[in-house]
């Protein structure tokens, strides 16, 4: 039986009460990895759905939208009883449950319940929102920032690497083969988690109502939360803009390619996720503020570079590096800042920062779609940069 692993509270010190090892960190960064994916399986698959559906682009991207909708659904319903219940049980049924409504999605006669399922994926698989406090609980102060940049790494990897592996499922086996291998794996890693995650103790005391009450409070009293949750908003809405339609940019005259070949730039985007550890460390030596500022100035670049020659193969692929290590660099620094604010009530200040986060991202993915379907690729690049300009704006300006 795994140790017990007792969360911090208002009466204890942030010392860890033993050390993570590198098997518990490593197993937490996969786990991330393979739930996160499930929210993005679909982005390469989009066109075939809407061939499926017999709809337009712009109401095929509706997919993405509706899968992040869920997990921003979890974010703020389920991720806070992290601080109140025992999070591995908690963890088992969020997985079982997301294994049954991927199985829906694979076998979803309409583009409504397809719809449907998507968002009851997305909130279900808010698992690596549960896994990133109890890192940080267990993490040393002076290493935190990497080693939620580790587990951060996991998750990053499996946004991008979904992409790749549906992508060419879909392209060889069919979209539907996606979501039921998806549900399987689920299903599988729930297996494994039961026998090797250790158990927490909860710190709140108090019920569900007073749970989510205390989100609301500790949004008024802290705010380099507030300030957190909207740059991570504004980064995530230029990162969605991105992906939600390149799809439909490879798929263009511009390259002819399809969804296998589409799914592969997710490769590219993994160089990126590679970064997170290195951010988490820069934020150790030289403060989140710093490492957020040179992570925002990267995400500008990138998207003047993909402005200027995303229509060349060379231009498109350093964009989509350049773009990843920015957002997923400023994600971790900005995570690392929340982590250290409240250390008896990580779950919530989490569930507070990732609701700005993918409220975000949900917006990018919708008005990605509009710019696509009304001023193409040029609109796409215009939107990001604008995103992105907003988040330094957030960072340099809002709460000072």
């Amino acid at each position: 039986m795994p140790d017990t692993i007792p969360l911090a509270t208002a009466n204890q010190t942030t010392t860890p009460p033993r050390q993570l090892d590198a098997a518990l960190v490593w197993l937490m960064a996969l786990t991330c990895g393979l739930v996160v994916a499930n929210i993005y399986y679909n982005q390469p698959l989009l066109v075939a759905i809407g061939r499926t559906f017999h709809i337009s682009d712009s109401r095929a991207s509706l997919v993405a939208t509706a899968t992040q909708v869920g997990y921003t659904l979890g974010m703020v319903l389920v991720v806070p009883l992290g601080d109140m219940l025992e999070r591995k049980n908690l963890i088992l049924w969020m997985l079982g449950a997301a294994a049954l409504c991927l199985g829906g999605a694979a076998l979803a006669p309409t583009f409504g319940l397809l719809a449907v399922a998507s968002v009851l994926i997305g909130l279900c698989s808010s698992v690596p929102q549960l896994l990133l406090p109890m890192a940080a609980t267990l993490a040393p102060e002076a290493d935190r920032g990497r080693i939620v940049g580790r587990v951060m790494s996991g998750l990053l990897i499996g946004i991008l690497l979904s992409r790749t592996i549906s992508g060419y499922a879909g392209a060889h086996l069919g979209w539907r083969t996606v979501f039921a291998g998806a549900g399987g794996l689920m299903l599988a890693l729930g297996a494994l988690l039961a026998w090797r995650l250790p158990r927490s103790r909860p710190a709140f005391a108090d019920g569900y109502a007073a749970l989510m009450q205390s989100l609301l409070t500790l949004t008024r009293e802290l705010p380099d939360l507030r300030r957190s949750a909207l740059v991570g908003g504004a980064i995530f809405a230029s990162f969605s803009v991105f992906w939600t339609t390149l799809t439909f940019y490879l798929a263009s005259p511009v390259y002819h390619y399809g969804s296998d070949v589409a799914g592969f730039f997710g490769l590219v985007g993994a160089l990126g996720a590679l970064a997170a550890p290195l951010a988490g460390k820069l934020a150790d030596t030289r403060g989140s503020r710093y490492a957020l500022t040179i992570s925002l100035a990267l995400a500008l670049g990138a998207y003047l570079l993909l402005g200027v020659g995303g229509g060349y193969l060379a231009g498109l692929v350093l964009g989509i590096i350049l773009l990843d290590v920015g957002v997923q660099s400023a994600h971790i620094s900005n995570q690392t800042l929340v982590f250290s604010l409240r250390p008896e009530a990580r779950s919530r200040l989490n569930t507070v920062y990732m609701t700005g986060y993918f409220t975000g991202g949900s917006l990018g993915s919708v008005i990605g779609g509009v710019a696509w379907m009304h001023y193409g690729w040029p609109g796409v690049c215009a939107v990001g940069s604008v995103f992105v300009l907003l988040a330094l704006a957030l960072h340099r300006y809002y709460g000072r």
